[in-house]
């Protein structure tokens, strides 16, 4: 049906006479709120799910780091012993491990028990406890003497320490050369090893020495104090017939401190063992138990001169006013009970 232009005006007129009726919009909210406020005892329907920390918070740890001490607890641990005693880490800052033997020619062999040495490695780390490889021992002046006299073995001897030292993931090296001659080119070529050995390993690592006191320590010049982060101060074995008393690791710790020393890289070594006859302070106590509180007590017929605790605890407070740790040997000549020489020196060293 076709409309006519009077019909069409009509229909125009009609809507827009509907449109001028209805109520405009507003183009803001007006100032009387419309919207109410949901109840604060209420939940919004959409928080169903409970809140996720958000991403500032901080994660927790897999694993609780263990704090390191200041004061150093070193217990020798060797080969020919078995394995360690897990339960002597917590009192232990560093396991060294001996030895690793050297040849003339700058050569090692290899360890008679790499097992061992891995378990060590493994339980130790897990407790903050660093492990080293000591060198050495009594008895190789002459292979120590042969591979330092010239660069060439020197430099197989290091490279053969870097790759044990890598192969192992150990913490460092203890170099126990048992001893260079004051008098002779070997107090140069000590240092020259020590040198070598420190710019290989790097900062990363540490570079110890066992050492004596008095004329087998003279041949250690003031240059290695520079390259080593400690000395482990052998102050046991003494020429008297108590072989370590307390006189001879205060006369031993100012041997070092008149060489200039510096405290931080004084260690004092104290025996697990009695002399005559090197019996291991658990035998002493296995045969007497008031041994644990003396320093020489009678064993198969004879008189033998040892640590007990009052005077290893009296050791531990003089390392700690003039040095900085207290090194064993050896670890598994301990006791395991109240006895345990390895926690008077824990104790006192808090």
């Amino acid at each position: 049906m076709t409309l006519n232009k009077l019909s069409v005006t009509c229909v125009w007129l009609l809507i827009l006479s509907a449109c001028a009726t209805t109520t405009p919009i507003p183009t803001t909210i007006p100032a009387t709120a419309t919207i109410r406020p949901v109840p604060t005892n209420v939940v919004p329907p959409t928080a169903t799910a409970t809140a996720q920390p958000t991403s500032t918070s901080t994660p927790l740890p897999t694993k609780t780091p263990l704090p390191t001490k200041s004061f150093r607890i070193i217990g020798y641990a060797a080969d020919w012993e078995g394995q360690l005693n897990p339960a002597q880490l917590p009192h232990l800052t560093h396991v060294n491990y001996a030895f690793l033997l050297p040849n003339a020619d700058g050569s090692v062999n290899g360890i008679a028990n790499p097992w061992i040495l891995e378990d060590i490695v493994r339980q130790a780390h897990e407790k903050n406890v660093k492990v080293l490889i000591s060198i050495g021992g009594w008895g190789l002046a002459k292979e120590f003497e042969a591979l330092a006299a010239s660069p060439e073995t020197r430099k197989r001897f290091v490279d053969a320490v870097i790759d044990f030292v890598e192969k192992y993931q150990l913490d460092g090296v203890d170099v126990d050369w048992e001893y260079p001659d004051a008098n002779g080119p070997s107090a140069d070529n000590f240092t020259a090893l020590m040198t070598e050995l420190r710019a290989r390993l790097g900062s990363e690592k540490l570079l110890t020495a066992a050492v004596a006191l008095g004329e087998n320590a003279d041949s250690v010049k003031a240059d290695v104090f520079e390259v080593v982060d400690f000395f482990n101060v052998m102050a046991y074995d003494g020429p008297d017939q108590n072989h370590s008393s307390y006189a001879y690791a205060e006369k031993a710790l100012a041997y070092w401190q008149l060489r200039g020393l510096p405290q931080n890289k004084t260690v004092l070594g104290v025996p697990f063992y009695s002399r005559p006859g090197e019996v291991q302070y658990r035998q002493l106590v296995a045969a007497n138990p008031q041994a644990a509180q003396a320093d020489q007590i009678e064993y198969n017929g004879s008189l033998t001169y040892y640590n007990g605790v009052p005077t290893i605890q009296k050791k531990t407070q003089l390392a700690k006013r003039l040095g900085s740790g207290i090194m064993i040997w050896t670890i598994a000549s301990d006791t395991m009970d109240d006895t345990s020489l390895l926690n008077a020196i824990d104790q006192a060293a808090r």
